[in-house]
């Protein structure tokens, strides 16, 4: 017999459940991004159930393949790869797909209709560490298709940033959690694996306006230019009144930084460098929908000089700087990149 002693959590919400309400919030919805959504849940669940196996299959380690980006493919990119396709593929409300890892378009099959949304994802970001058991994720935005009808072309998929009716991670660590946002808000899921079931863990999320956390590659110090470099050496001078020295963490992971980021506050910085001129990160795989994510709880992200969800794309697999984070460090970064201080 239930009590008022009962044990239960303060606000029992599934994902599947927190989705549906968002729908019944919009009377003109009609339940096709609910269901793509519901789509990448399953597609989330089987790729985690390969990651916390990995060592035990042999799935570890590398293909002999190499990616768009001069990456050679882990066995376990090309895993989530091909089942956030085939996940996605057969539902109805997708006209075109977009991955990190393949160089052209993913068409959807001829057997199967085309839909009004496209979707973009990287399927394993941080792939580099999973033979060290290190966090990754899969990340993905969602956009409307720009032509009428039929499969989707390139000009559906090349959208700026702002675009976006839906972006979202799933992240593999010490649990695993959906973080998901429809432009109302950012939420996040914990699975509970004795059930299967994401649920509510982090509601409407606010990223601090500023942090005390900076976070960045700094084995790159040398290639950066100096303004980047004055701004780092900013940030580790002692000055009580503005909260500094911060502290530097850096896991290598994109998406497990950016959602430390996220929670905590602070900067995460990926700037461009005398090798690499406009960074490593992909516009349109990860810098757009976590910069979405990012400014819908409040924060920042910017290429250095321009909003990073205005950055109008002009390939595929374009490549952009990045500055994401609390409102007031994204902005003391972009002072500094642009010469100001």
């Amino acid at each position: 017999m239930l009590t008022s002693q009962t044990p239960f959590p303060q606000k029992f919400m599934t994902l599947e459940r927190h989705i549906i309400e968002g729908e019944r919030n919009h009377p003109g919805a009609t339940g096709k991004l609910s269901g793509l959504l519901t789509g990448l849940l399953i597609a989330a669940k089987l790729v985690w159930r390969e990651v916390t196996k990995a060592g035990l299959v042999n799935i570890l380690g590398t293909t002999d393949r190499m990616n768009i980006s001069g990456d050679i493919v882990k066995k376990l990119d090309e895993f989530a790869d091909q089942t956030i396709y085939k996940s996605m593929d057969h539902l109805g409300h997708l006209c075109v797909m977009a991955s990190e890892e393949n160089e052209d378009l993913l068409q959807i099959p001829t057997n199967y209709p085309n839909g009004k949304y496209v979707l973009l994802y990287d399927p394993l970001d941080g792939s580099g560490n999973i033979d060290a058991n290190i966090t990754i994720g899969s990340i993905f935005s969602v956009y409307r298709r720009v032509t009428s009808s039929g499969p989707g072309t390139i000009q559906d998929v090349l959208q700026p940033g702002h675009r976006q009716v839906a972006a979202g991670y799933a992240l593999f660590g010490s649990s695993m959690m959906f973080v998901y946002t429809t432009g109302h808000g950012v939420h996040g899921f914990t699975l509970d694996p004795s059930v299967g079931e994401f649920l509510l863990s982090h509601e409407n999320i606010r990223i601090p306006k500023k942090g005390a956390i900076y976070s960045t590659n700094e084995g790159n110090f040398g290639r950066w230019s100096p303004a980047m470099q004055k701004y780092v050496h900013y940030l580790k001078q002692e000055d009580e009144a503005t909260g500094r020295p911060y502290s530097a963490r850096y896991v290598g992971s994109m998406v497990a930084d950016v959602h430390r980021t996220l929670l905590y506050g602070g900067i995460y910085c990926y700037p461009g460098d005398t090798k690499n001129t406009k960074g490593k990160l992909r516009l349109m795989y990860e810098n757009n929908p976590l910069a979405y994510i990012v400014e819908q709880a409040g924060g920042a992200a910017t290429d250095g000089t321009k909003r990073i969800l205005d950055v109008l794309p002009e390939s595929l697999h374009e490549r952009c700087p990045l500055f994401i984070g609390s409102e007031e460090d994204v902005r003391c970064a972009q002072e500094f990149l642009e010469g100001k201080r």
